[in-house]
């Protein structure tokens, strides 16, 4: 009876891990440790890893990574391409985004940016960040009907607030003046504060074209370059190889994959 009691208890108290644990042990009779600090610490493990689980799915909801299957983990490193894996894997504890640096990312379409990104992305949702994916043109968008439905400040706010913000595909399109003005906005509440990601089919040369307004592309892009990882990637699109792969593997050399370029420009004081 008390053995129901306890774990009925730990259930309305909503501890279901430590209500799992507790029934198992209760289950392993005398096989259970006898020491009252294992069963807790075994217990509490399992109800921080749910917890811990839960929290990460939360921030990935929120995310909306545009590749939810890209993680640091299934990045192919052994994949024959240039990527510098040091400067890579160096992103994955999270200091870029103490620092609140940036990382920018261009190359040919299909090369492998977004995936790149969001596995950025998700190893901060993992870090406990919270994070917001964007593709340019629809950001723009939201930006437009937040404004019609007076609905903007809680918008701006949500994406200032974002601890990684994620802006996929920026150009070829030149920006409206409204659309520069909106990104001027973003890029200066969130300067030395916050992170952000920017993928690119244009060399980063090129965003001041894209931008337009000579003034106001100065004031974005000194802010976005400063402090910047930079991975300038190049290489066939990786979509139409693993295309080519998946229809007629034994005629698809290992090496056709081919390369991916990175290269990499650490903040002078990171």
């Amino acid at each position: 009876m008390a053995t129901n009691t306890t774990y009925e208890a730990l259930q309305t108290l909503k501890l279901n891990g430590m209500a799992d644990v507790y029934a198992e042990l209760v289950a392993q009779g005398g096989r259970a440790p006898e020491d009252p600090n294992q069963w807790i610490n075994h217990m509490v493990a399992r109800e921080k890893s749910i917890r811990d689980e839960k929290r990460l799915q939360s921030r990935l909801r929120t995310a909306k990574l545009r590749d939810t299957n890209a993680t640091m983990d299934t990045v192919d490193l052994n994949v024959k391409r240039t990527l510098d894996h040091t400067a890579f894997e160096a992103l994955r504890d999270g200091a870029w985004i103490d620092a609140h640096h940036t990382v920018l990312m261009s190359g040919p379409c299909g090369v492998g940016k977004s995936y790149l990104a969001c596995a950025l992305g998700h190893e901060a949702c993992k870090l406990g960040k919270s994070v917001l994916f964007f593709r340019m043109p629809q950001l723009f968008s939201d930006l437009v009907t937040a404004k019609a439905n007076e609905t903007y400040d809680r918008l701006f706010n949500k994406i200032f607030r974002a601890d990684v913000l994620i802006l996929d595909d920026w150009g070829p399109d030149l920006m409206t003046p409204t659309q520069r003005r909106d990104l001027m906005e973003i890029v200066e509440a969130r300067y030395e504060r916050k992170s952000t990601v920017i993928t690119s089919q244009l060399p980063v040369e090129k965003w001041y074209d894209v931008i337009g307004d000579p003034t106001l592309a100065d004031a974005i892009l000194d802010r976005l370059v400063h402090q910047a990882y930079r991975f300038d990637l190049d290489g066939p699109s990786m979509r139409k190889t693993s295309a080519e792969v998946a229809i007629e593997p034994s005629k698809i050399r290992k090496s056709s994959f081919g390369s991916l370029l990175s290269k990499s420009a650490y903040p002078a004081n990171g």
